[in-house]
């Protein structure tokens, strides 16, 4: 009787063995799919795409094969994943999004890359922040400028605070890559006496570190 079971029980026992074993399989090549994209290997993503691997898989950080591969900058391999379906707007565990990992680490064609295949620019990061106010901060000149041209809001205040008019005066180092995304904010209509929550300006900021240049533009654009 007992014999009898186990024989009718066999070909499920077979199914959930092949079951499990195809599961691991396909869990491993989605790792080394983001491991690939991660190295910036063009072919080894295409491959591992061909074979089945997902581009919504994450790895222990959160981050899918896009991010991965945003975080290296390696944009011909971004943009295999983007042309294959990958999402720019989904998140890793800190909340970046690849739009958002090339606007901090000033990666301007990935970012285009990003913003022609569907990002998001209101997108916030950990900090209740846009786009534009990390990349305001590092002096990337080139992302702001991109990042201008998008609906993003240029008065948008963060958790602590902060426009990126305001962030990039009292975060940056007053020089000219500073000065340069201080004049395209405020060219581009940001709120020149809008306060940090402590009610200081921006160029009260400035006088206070002794940036005489972002003095001057944010004075000539009617700072009180």
């Amino acid at each position: 009787m007992r014999r009898r079971l186990l024989l009718q029980q066999l070909p499920l026992l077979v199914l959930l063995a092949f079951s499990g074993a195809a599961a691991a399989q396909g869990a491993d090549r989605d790792q080394a799919l983001i491991a690939a994209a991660a190295k910036g290997d063009p072919a080894g993503v295409r491959r591992l795409l061909q074979e089945g691997a997902s581009l919504t898989a994450r790895d222990g950080d959160g981050r899918t094969a896009l991010v991965a591969a945003a975080y290296g900058n390696h944009v011909e391999t971004a943009r295999l994943l983007l042309e294959a379906g990958a999402s720019p707007n989904v998140r890793d565990t800190i909340g970046r999004t690849a739009f958002m990992v090339a606007a901090v680490r000033g990666h301007t064609e990935l970012l285009r890359l990003t913003l022609k295949h569907g990002a998001d620019p209101h997108t916030l990061n950990q900090y209740g922040g846009t786009a534009l106010i990390p990349a305001s901060h590092y002096g990337h000149v080139e992302v702001v400028r991109e990042l201008l041209k998008t609906p993003v809001n240029i008065n948008h205040v963060n958790r602590f605070g902060w426009t990126a008019l305001i962030e990039a005066v009292i975060l940056g180092d007053g020089g000219a890559r500073h000065s340069a995304i201080v004049r395209l904010l405020v060219g581009h209509g940001a709120d020149v006496n809008l306060p940090d929550r402590d009610g200081i300006t921006a160029l009260a900021h400035a006088r206070q570190r002794g940036y005489r240049d972002i003095v001057r533009i944010l004075e000539t654009a009617g700072a009180r």
